[in-house]
């Protein structure tokens, strides 16, 4: 999800008795009490020893109430001996049953977005049992999504329903029954949406089967992969369908799909013809696409994009893009490894989905024209970086604490996190860069088809997989960049032919760069460290330009200037 420029959300399903008549039974009236849209952060204690094995989900959609009826089975295993269950849904919904490992559940509580019930005594350690919850009502509306989660109830030009969920802000609760923290993804997750006839419902994973009613489409998807929580959705519309093979170069194939808005056939075309280009570069810069079991989907969508596996969200109608490629597609698609492949431990390392994202947006623009693209649009997003707060603060965060300038990094996860990318690999080389991203996307060193798992990753982790690859110790630089807010700053002083360099820093850690400087026609490079160094210039009247290719994230005022100026 985004920054102002840039974004990244949403579901699971089964079908009980009641979702499949298409009608509710009476509802329990629960209070509606004030609560929080807020994800992540510390993990609650009573869910800290539960594993989410699989998560079955029905909708039952009413574009005309605005409304839903759902029915999601989970099946969990408790690790530790507890005598209570907590689940998270958003308290818009009302519920009318609970069934825990097969036993009625007639007292628990939903109250400020929490689910809470005592567990059967048949519910033992390591030993798998389900929950099914009937509910229903309006969900929560997204007033600007996918910057706010929830539903976006919107209609084509035609007046046709036109429906999406995108919850990465707000959490998974907001559409379904869930434990709402990042560490939490079912192994396999079946979602069911019923549609009034005549719309489409795109989703996560495979399409198993379509059923039809009198007046009702029933559409069955399944991802049998870790499926991120925020990143399941509900899309909904009268969709027509691109479709085609993908021959990868990693010898497998499998399916892109675009779902677009019907009579926009011309336009979806050219957008569809971007697939295999951005795959390639991917697959070939990266590794492998994650989820060829499923598809490569992309769907159009009434708010701007988020990353939602194997069906990315797509709202920006088409609009031309000044660097010859579609930059939302691009960004979106790069979660599919930033995101979904490897998933954060926790908020406070979004910066490992969203700078890597970020940065995989110049790195194409040289893929596709060379140096030049790159460097522009690396000065582009050098541009507005805040430096305010650490990237990374290595305690539990919400979703809010990080993306709320005022109290996080926000934007700078993407900018900065970019930058900060630009400048390691400048430092370690691109052999040793792009070694340490492989290992932090896969796990693994050999990322063949069949031989990775979708899995969670932290800061710690890239900077292990960093220090592999170098054989050397590199958390001081990590210090300066991702746990310190302030950059460093080249100082330089000069005085007639004598040239003196050092880096000023708040951080501790010690801090040693190769500085080029263009002396003249001529370009040098000189290892500069806290401590001062002279150099003697070939004369007094030399011009000198200190990392005249800007490959250093570093201090400087005139860009803090402008980025002021240009957010008045």
């Amino acid at each position: 999800m985004g920054s102002n420029a840039i974004n990244s959300a949403l579901v699971l399903g089964i079908l009980s008795a009641t979702a499949l008549s298409g009608c509710s039974t009476p509802i329990q009236e629960q209070p509606t009490l004030a609560q929080t849209l807020e994800t992540g952060g510390a993990l609650k204690p009573l869910q800290k020893n539960i594993e989410l094995d699989q998560a079955d989900l029905f909708f039952d959609i009413h574009p005309e109430t605005k409304s839903v009826i759902g029915t999601t089975t989970l099946t969990l295993t408790v690790t530790a001996e507890q005598k209570q269950l907590l689940l998270d849904l958003d308290n818009n919904y009302r519920i009318s049953s609970i069934t825990a490992a097969g036993h009625p559940v007639s007292d628990f509580s939903h109250e400020k977005g929490e689910i809470r019930f005592t567990l059967p005594d048949s519910v033992t350690v390591n030993q798998p049992f389900e929950v099914t919850i009937n509910y229903e009502g309006q969900p929560h509306v997204a007033e600007r999504a996918p910057w706010d989660g929830g539903y976006v109830w919107s209609k084509t030009e035609s007046g046709q329903p036109w429906i999406a969920t995108a919850v990465q802000g707000e959490g998974c609760d907001l559409i379904w029954p869930c434990l709402d923290h990042p560490t939490f993804e079912p192994q396999q997750t079946d979602i069911r949406i019923r549609v009034p006839k005549g719309l489409v419902a795109a989703s996560n994973g495979r399409l198993i089967e379509t059923t039809e009613g009198d007046d009702w489409s029933e559409y069955h998807w399944r991802s049998e992969q870790s499926q991120n929580n925020y990143g399941i959705a509900l899309n909904i519309g009268p969709y027509d369908k691109l479709e085609t093979t993908y021959h990868s170069r990693y010898g497998h194939e499998y399916p892109l799909v675009f779902y677009y808005l019907r009579g926009e056939k011309e336009k979806a075309q050219k957008l569809f013809a971007e697939f295999p280009k951005q795959l390639e570069f991917y697959e070939r810069v990266i590794g492998p696409y994650p989820f060829y079991a499923e598809k490569m989907g992309v769907v159009q969508t009434p708010h701007l994009g988020m990353e939602h596996q194997t069906i990315n969200a797509y709202g920006q109608d088409y609009k031309p893009g000044k660097y010859d490629f579609d930059w939302l597609l691009q960004h979106e698609l790069a979660h599919e490894w930033f995101g979904n492949q490897v998933t954060n431990t926790d908020w406070d390392h979004m910066w490992l989905h969203e700078g890597f994202g970020t940065y995989m947006q110049p790195l194409y623009g040289q893929y596709l024209h060379g140096d030049a693209l790159y460097h522009t649009m690396m000065y582009d997003q050098r541009i507005g970086i805040r430096n305010e707060h650490p990237i990374v603060s290595n305690k539990p965060m919400s979703e809010d604490d990080v993306y709320k300038a005022d109290r996080g990094p926000g934007s700078d996860i993407y900018q900065k996190g970019a930058w900060v990318l630009h400048t390691l690999r400048y430092l370690i080389g691109d052999e040793a860069f792009f070694n340490a991203t492989q290992q932090l996307v896969y796990g693994t060193d050999d990322p063949k088809p069949g031989n990775f798992k979708p899995h969670f990753a932290d800061t710690q982790d890239f900077i292990d997989a960093v220090n592999a690859e170098t054989g050397k110790d590199m958390t001081w630089f990590f210090e300066h960049y991702i746990y310190q807010a302030a950059l460093p700053e080249l100082v330089s002083e000069r005085d007639g032919d004598q040239l003196t360099l050092h880096f000023k820093s708040a951080a501790k850690a010690p801090f040693t760069m190769p500085v080029e400087i263009r002396v003249g026609g001529e370009l040098r490079t000189v290892v500069v460290s806290k401590e001062a160094k002279t150099i003697t210039l070939p004369s007094n009247d030399v011009h000198i330009v200190l990392d005249p290719e800007s490959k250093i994230l570093r201090q400087q005022d005139y860009l803090d200037e402008y980025s002021a100026f240009e957010a008045k």
